[in-house]
């Protein structure tokens, strides 16, 4: 199993000792590649990438808003082709490229989604996330986009945003992030052989811990013949790593494989 933050760096994570992404490498084997949404990155950020990290590691890149959503994956050979290159240097260490639509992305959609996924290179892990409501509605458009993915090969990124919308908005991270993410029933389910989870927490441990009970045996059934990825994230991130550890330790109980967790010095007063 894979387990990850959304992000390598955060300037809170340096009391305990993670300044770089060579650092959060030595405790994480993956992380969300959040940053391509926004901006490719030059080829000499790409190398220092490479060189701060092991060949176990892996990124989950993001394919960039330009593909998404502003030419809604239509006309945008050369900008994939861009992408594609851009990354090369990684190729061995991309564990997952993901596709994460817009709300607007609706059923009328799936032809053109078709046409984009159909033509993406072999032999790379590919996800898709989808945030229009038909699509979590247990219909016909749902099964025809799970149906559709299950037959190529692409695994559905699962969004749990249900821990942050349930926190207590006290204060201003947990206010931005409920106005943020999105609020969708959680679907459950593998269509491919590498799924991946974005658990999307909240500012209490005890509570994030509740939300994520379920995922333990879900994760648990999936890590043998689908082992899957895990991304925790906070309303800020400047506590997510201790989170993530908490809960990787609990997640550790049911499924022994995945791994120690991180052993920093644990600092209750974070929570």
């Amino acid at each position: 199993m894979y387990i990850g933050l959304p992000q390598w760096q955060h300037t809170a994570w340096h009391r305990i000792g993670l300044h770089t992404l060579a650092d959060y490498s030595r405790y994480f084997n993956c992380v969300e590649g959040n940053t391509t949404f926004y901006a490719l990155p030059s080829a000499d950020t790409v190398l220092r990438w490479r060189d701060m990290t092991g060949d176990g590691f892996r990124f989950c890149f993001k394919f960039p808003a330009t593909i998404s959503h502003q030419a809604a994956l239509r006309d945008c050979e050369p900008l994939v082709s861009e992408f594609f290159h851009t990354l090369s240097p990684l190729e061995t260490r991309l564990g997952q490229l993901w596709l994460q639509l817009p709300a607007a992305f609706g059923p009328q959609g799936l032809p053109a989604l078709w046409r984009f996924l159909d033509a993406l290179p072999a032999g790379f892990s590919y996800g898709v996330e989808v945030r229009h409501p038909a699509f979590f509605s247990k219909g016909a458009e749902e099964r025809q986009l799970n149906q559709g993915l299950a037959q190529r090969g692409i695994n559905r990124v699962m969004l749990d945003s249900r821990p942050v919308h349930h926190a207590d908005p006290a204060n201003a991270a947990v206010r931005d992030a409920q106005r943020k993410k999105p609020q969708l029933p959680v679907h459950a389910l593998c269509t491919a052989g590498r799924p991946i989870v974005r658990f999307i927490g909240g500012d209490k441990l005890e509570d994030n811990l509740a939300w994520f009970t379920p995922w333990f045996s879900k994760l648990a059934d999936w890590q043998t013949s689908h082992p899957p990825f895990l991304f925790i994230h906070t309303p800020d991130c400047s506590d997510a790593p201790q989170q993530a550890q908490k809960i990787w330790q609990r997640l550790q109980q049911q499924v022994p494989g995945v791994g120690p967790a991180p052993d920093w010095p644990e600092q209750a007063a974070l929570f």
